[in-house]
């Protein structure tokens, strides 16, 4: 039976090694990578999927940020990745550790980089709002998703969300 977990009772080599797995070692030089560079993933939304002690999948959820052209900085969170180990995706695994993510954040404005048809149709993902979003790196366009109704429109950089210490 699939129970999910915080991801920070995951043993991290682990999560790495199924990250490894699902997108490869190269997966750190993409854009989205350097969206959560410097903060760590958010405790409660950042989750894991284990059955019987075994790691299936992994989700994970970072604070970014808007920062207007116009002045505006808007808080957001990056979804992902989503990572299932091979022979377990089609199971419906990444399905439930999105929905349940999303669930512990309803009312934050979100963000991905993903396939559209499949975050638009089961989760109300849309590039509607970022077709003038810059970030640091490359990304195809009409996989910029977002939702919530605090996504902003506009131009503007999207990049981490570091906080002062306390």
């Amino acid at each position: 039976m699939i129970e999910l977990i915080g991801l920070e009772q995951v043993n991290a080599a682990a999560v790495e090694q199924l990250l490894d797995r699902a997108f490869g070692p190269d997966r750190h030089g993409r854009t989205a990578y350097r969206l959560r560079d410097g903060v760590a993933a958010l405790i409660g939304p950042s989750l894991a999927a284990v059955d019987d002690g075994a790691l299936l999948g992994t989700i994970q959820v970072w604070p970014i940020l808007f920062s207007g052209d116009d002045g505006r900085r808007v808080p957001l969170v990056l979804v992902g990745p989503v990572a299932v180990q091979p022979e377990r995706q089609r199971d419906g695994v990444g399905r439930q550790l999105v929905a349940a993510a999303l669930a512990r954040v309803p009312e934050a404005a979100m963000m991905l980089i993903g396939d559209p048809e499949y975050y638009g149709r089961f989760f109300g993902f849309d590039a509607a709002r970022t077709g003038e979003w810059r970030l640091p790196g490359p990304v195809e366009r009409h996989r910029l998703l977002a939702r919530g109704e605090g996504v902003p429109r506009g131009s503007g950089t999207i990049g981490p969300r570091v906080t002062a210490p306390a």
